[in-house]
């Protein structure tokens, strides 16, 4: 975060963080989308890399689906996903269904399940549980998520299950282990700024800017388009600009140039361990996918492992989705 001297010098009125919403068409369809296939009653899988905003986007989709009024929006509030449960997940359905925070579930699944399937027909409208780093739910609740949903509308309701995670998610639903749950997935991948990434860089400028102060005013046009060039999400933007007006700063410079933006970019930004930590795989996500120990992962990330072992695992790699 810049201190208040630098945002002083510059004339920035806010955080970048503050900047708001980038909306456009594409991602106001993006959400009607994700809204149709709720109403439906689909399994829906939402995924993007680090950074990209699917936080932001979502609890928008779930403002706009609660001004509605056509769908209940119920959420899993669990932070350990890799030890959530099924019950745990119908747990957060009953207390949004019924706003009472202290009520007291059945231990015994049988009556719960009946008890929530009379929950969802006195509702009487569609119901989205959303969960929010789904790509660290295991297998088995993954599995038990569609047999819920089923439970659901064979008692005359409609559950739809949002699933929110980095693109892993996706690739472990593509996997033939999973076709079972996988085949019946609608899928969405999520991209804020996707090929916008120079409007982006406008829009966020002036968005924080003080009235009357251009972009180009305190920041090069240059400088602005090797920053859309090199970066992708939000989260870099922010970070990056911090860094590129806080240098500028030290250096008693009145604009950001293109050679203090080259000097702030991180350094590893493209590296391969970082390209695969953006998308959900670092070192032990990698090492269950290709049975090899996290030592052995480490080396392969920083190049260090011999040509044969390398191929070896880069196709295992390759074969399962990831940009190797």
């Amino acid at each position: 975060m810049l201190s208040r001297q630098v945002m002083k010098h510059f004339h920035v009125e806010k955080p970048w963080s503050q900047a708001g919403y980038y909306e456009t068409e594409r991602l106001a369809q993006f959400r009607e989308d994700v809204i149709d296939a709720i109403i439906h009653g689909h399994l829906i899988a939402v995924s993007g890399p680090v950074g990209v905003g699917k936080t932001m986007m979502v609890n928008r989709l779930q403002d706009q689906i609660r001004a509605d009024r056509k769908i209940i929006v119920a959420r899993s509030l669990s932070v350990d996903k890799h030890r959530v449960t099924l019950p745990a997940l119908v747990t957060a359905l009953f207390l949004d269904l019924s706003g009472k925070p202290e009520m007291k579930l059945p231990a015994q699944s049988e009556r719960r399940e009946r008890l929530l399937q009379a929950a969802v027909r006195k509702a009487r409208k569609p119901i989205a549980l959303f969960i929010d780093e789904a790509h660290d739910l295991n297998v088995s609740t993954l599995n038990g998520l569609k047999r819920l949903r089923e439970v659901i509308s064979a008692g005359g309701g409609t559950l739809s299950i949002v699933l929110v995670g980095h693109p892993r998610l996706q690739n472990d639903l593509r996997r033939a282990t999973m076709e079972e749950i996988g085949h019946r997935t609608s899928k969405f991948e999520f991209s804020s700024i996707g090929d916008e990434r120079r409007e982006f860089m406008s829009w966020i400028l002036e968005q924080c800017l003080e009235d009357g102060v251009e972009p180009s005013d305190v920041f090069e046009d240059a400088a602005q388009e090797h920053l859309a060039d090199r970066l992708s999400t939000p989260l870099q933007y922010i970070e990056h600009l911090d860094r590129a007006f806080a240098d500028a700063y030290r250096m008693g410079a009145d604009k950001v140039t293109r050679a203090i933006v080259e000097e702030t970019i991180s350094a590893g930004l493209d590296d391969l361990d970082a390209r695969l930590a953006r998308i959900g795989y670092g070192p032990k996500a990698l090492s269950e996918l290709t049975d090899a120990r996290i030592p052995e992962i480490r080396r392969f990330l920083k190049g260090r492992l011999d040509a044969e072992r390398t191929d070896e695992l880069a196709t295992m790699m390759r074969k399962a989705g990831l940009p190797i």
